[in-house]
């Protein structure tokens, strides 16, 4: 009973000895019971805190990884082919073959003063836009035709073959005919319907343009394979 009643005193003491020491000390720093309360609860919430930066860093990643640079290379197609959702256009299967300015598919040489020309008048060219024929009854000169496998063409040409659903294609050379075309069955998609008019101009314009910039290097690349 006298061991317990000794601890007893010693805590007493103890306590009496803190209060004493905490309010000497209060007394000469100005510091106050609340502010050491407030200073423990703030020790208490760090882990909180470290937590919440943890997921401000993942919201972080998270905006990075939705951000419009991100988005626009994970969403930016990969070949012109691509490009949009064609579905959206009229439709039409025809029959596509390939031509070129030479001999063999005009009967003209080059040196004959018309060798090049279209029926539209404007030079066969093979771009991003390209010239294809077609018959004006059905695709009038200047109608805008997205082929896959081909890209863009402008009817600027008609052909004495070329009657009903056929289109004739333009490539530069006979070589490039047969390796890279041939003869399909293929599904266009009708961009733009033509007036029954169109210029070299226009057909620079159309592959001028700035959305389509996108895609020269993967057409300068095939046709250099």
């Amino acid at each position: 009973m006298a061991f317990v009643k000794t601890q007893i005193q010693r805590l007493a003491l103890t306590v009496l000895f803190a209060v004493a020491l905490f309010t000497t000390y209060s007394h000469i720093s100005n510091i106050k019971a609340d502010d050491l309360l407030e200073w423990w609860n703030d020790y208490r919430a760090v882990p909180a805190v470290e937590e919440s930066h943890h997921g401000m860093a993942d919201e972080l990643v998270s905006l990075e990884a939705n951000s419009p640079m991100s988005l626009q290379m994970e969403s930016s197609p990969a070949t012109i082919d691509d490009a949009e959702d064609w579905s959206n256009y009229p439709v039409k299967e025809v029959v596509a073959t390939g031509y070129t300015a030479g001999y063999e598919s005009t009967g003209k040489t080059e040196d004959h003063p018309e060798y090049g020309i279209t029926y539209s008048g404007a030079k066969v060219k093979r771009d991003l836009y390209s010239t294809i024929a077609a018959d004006p009854e059905v695709f009038p000169l200047g109608t805008i035709l997205f082929i896959p496998g081909y890209g863009y063409g402008v009817v600027a040409d008609t052909g004495s073959a070329i009657k009903g659903d056929k289109i004739d294609l333009y490539f530069d050379t006979v070589k490039d005919v047969y390796d890279l075309w041939g003869k399909k069955s293929v599904e266009v998609f009708v961009i733009e319907e033509g007036n029954g008019y169109i210029t070299d101009e226009d057909i620079k314009k159309l592959n001028e343009a700035e959305e389509v910039q996108t895609y020269r290097e993967e057409f300068t690349s095939l046709q250099a394979s």
